[in-house]
């Protein structure tokens, strides 16, 4: 088969498209005929060694969909022929926290592409308990690509303890994760508002759901206020660039519920405020195994329509990966194989 190999941390022009053995599936695995894999910002990282693959070469890539056409022993429920969505999350399914649907906890957790083998290749091999079926409702290129983003996104909104009568300001709208997290706001019923530097993202954004936009680069904590008084919940993955004008944007007893850090890991946080507001800083990453399902469900019935912005052939992967690592799209970036 052929496969996305990164040969060293130098970054995406590190990977080569190369013939390599097809993967057996063992003891609880399947095998998975790719029909679409989907980009994350994952994929950049690994690239440049933020975190370093266990092993090189190493196959990159999260998200996925596709059919298939091989069952190891013991596996029992899916056979040859079934159409799945890849849960990039694998872990033990044996331990306490597993078992508690905190498998996030769970000291075997990886992540596919990643700590394992992922999505950019013609056949992947994974435990059978890290998929779903893909309902009709759910076109390819959205079933290939909106898992990892959507996840995430629906575990910080569950983190932060959004309610339906409440505010959020989404940092950064026109990635997956934020564009992910103002569509599943919007459906849980709370007002929207949003930042980017882009007007045409903030223009898309407003037209799926968020009432205003306001620029990134700005101070844009002012402008947040006097249209809402203050908000409820921020959802945050820029990290340094945006810190401080996201935590002025909250009202007192606020939530800031963080993922990422496009723009710098490192942050002051003036402690008089956190405490005389009474405010809270929440990280979350990744999603449980139930909060997948569910956001599976979300998509299905149309509550989010999850916005797919290109999808690129399989040999054109290094391509596909400059557009995402110059922030150009709107939702999600995927490459097709079939």
């Amino acid at each position: 088969m052929h496969a996305w190999l990164l040969h060293d941390t130098t970054g995406p022009d590190a990977l080569r498209l190369e013939e390599v053995e097809t993967p057996e599936p063992g003891p609880g695995q399947v095998r998975v005929a790719m029909k679409v894999a989907g980009l994350n910002h994952l994929d950049l990282w690994v690239s440049r060694g933020l975190p370093a693959p266990h092993h090189l070469p190493h196959i990159p890539g999260a998200d996925g969909a596709g059919t298939i056409d091989a069952v190891g022993e013991g596996v029992a429920g899916w056979q040859a022929g079934d159409e799945v969505i890849i849960n990039p999350s694998q872990s033990c399914g044996r331990c306490e926290a597993c078992l508690h649907d905190r498998m996030m906890f769970c000291k075997s957790y990886v992540i596919m592409g990643e700590h394992e083998p992922g999505t950019l290749a013609e056949q992947v091999v994974l435990s059978a308990r890290s998929m779903v079926i893909r309902p009709p409702s759910i076109d390819w290129p959205v079933a290939g690509t909106f898992g990892l983003v959507s996840g995430t996104a629906y575990r910080m909104m569950s983190r932060s303890r959004l309610r339906p009568d409440e505010t959020v300001l989404v940092v950064g709208v026109g990635g997956g994760v934020s564009s992910a997290a103002m569509l599943i706001a919007r459906a849980m019923g709370a007002r929207v508002f949003v930042t980017s530097q882009s007007p045409e993202k903030i223009a898309w954004a407003v037209a799926n759901g968020a009432e205003a936009g306001f620029d990134s680069a700005s101070e844009f904590s002012k402008a947040v206020k006097h249209a809402t008084g203050g908000v409820d919940v921020v959802v945050e993955n820029v990290g340094q660039a945006t810190w401080d004008q996201s935590v002025r944007s909250l009202n007192p007893g606020g939530r800031l519920v963080v993922c990422g850090a496009t723009a710098g890991n490192r942050v002051e946080l003036f402690l008089p405020v956190l405490w005389f507001k009474q405010l809270e800083v929440i990280g979350s990453t990744m999603f449980t195994r139930s909060e997948f399902g569910r956001v599976v469900q979300m998509v299905e019935s149309g509550k989010v329509a999850s916005p797919v912005d290109r999808l690129f052939p399989f040999e054109e992967l290094p391509q596909a990966l400059a557009r995402l690592d110059a922030g150009a799209q709107v939702g999600k970036i995927g490459v097709e194989l079939s």
